[in-house]
């Protein structure tokens, strides 16, 4: 750890990357084991959710069983210590690879939502927003029996109960238009909004390097990160419990716990 240590406090300004890791103390799982296998099963993705309506009926009967944790996650110390490297700008920017917002109710302000945010819903043929808390009594309002249930929660506010039979389940949609319902996080299967990746790729052209924190990196989603920040002959310092897909380009890597590496670093500058 100290030489990563030594490393952080070289430089000011950091783009900090995040992935699941970083929400693991605050109880919600990671996708990938240490070795960055997939340990779940898969996620409803995209196309199946836009084209058919058993995909949004086993969707929204997990995500209701799911929410009901994610809205009563709490920051953790690592979210807490990276808010703090923020207001002494140590921390120029965090891009975080999660939908959780946990890190905006640690007291962020620079934050960039990679992949979406879970909290709002899209109506997908008007474009109106919707705060996601008050769809909860809607759908355990109109599915009581799904509603009992619970699962193995995921890091997208989903959760594992995949043997059900999911044909009588009632989904919402808009109350407007009556168009579809879908969270403002990517699905698999869809990319990043053109503007939002435009925004994280200024802010590593303005960072003085990169720290990637609790990410395996095995998307390329976050690996382009990496190579931005090599092309730009900029250090990369990777924490992470397991390997990485970028491991063999970075500057220092540690396996240490997120929390602990981010509180020695803030006790370092202070």
């Amino acid at each position: 750890m100290i030489n990563v240590l030594d490393q952080l406090i070289q430089h000011t300004h950091w783009l900090v990357l995040t992935g699941a890791g970083v929400s693991a103390e605050s109880g919600v799982p990671t996708y990938r084991d240490r070795h960055g296998v997939w340990q779940r099963k898969p996620p409803v993705k995209h196309q199946e959710f836009i084209e058919h309506h058993s995909a949004r009926q086993r969707f929204w009967s997990r995500n209701m069983v799911g929410w009901r944790f994610m809205a009563s996650a709490k920051p953790n110390v690592a979210h807490n210590t990276l808010a703090d490297l923020e207001a002494i700008g140590y921390v120029g920017c965090l891009v975080t690879q999660n939908v959780d917002g946990l890190h905006q109710r640690a007291g962020s302000q620079k934050v960039i939502d990679l992949h979406g945010r879970v909290d709002t819903v899209t109506c997908m043929s008007c474009q109106l927003k919707f705060p996601r808390q008050p769809l909860q009594q809607w759908l355990e309002e109109n599915n009581p029996d799904y509603a009992a249930l619970s699962g193995a929660i995921a890091p997208d506010g989903d959760a594992d109960i995949d043997e059900l039979d999911y044909s009588a389940m009632q989904i919402p949609d808009c109350e407007y238009c009556g168009g579809i319902l879908k969270p403002d996080a990517v699905f698999y299967g869809d990319s990043v909004p053109v503007h939002r990746l435009a925004d994280a790729e200024r802010e590593m052209r303005n960072a003085q390097g990169l720290v990637v924190v609790g990410s395996s990196l095995t998307t390329y989603s976050g690996y382009r990160f990496c190579l931005w920040a090599q092309q730009q002959n900029k250090p990369i310092v990777i924490i992470n419990q397991g390997t990485t897909r970028a491991d063999t380009i970075a500057t220092q890597c540690t396996d240490e716990i997120c929390s602990q590496v981010l509180a020695n670093w803030l006790k370092r500058v202070n």
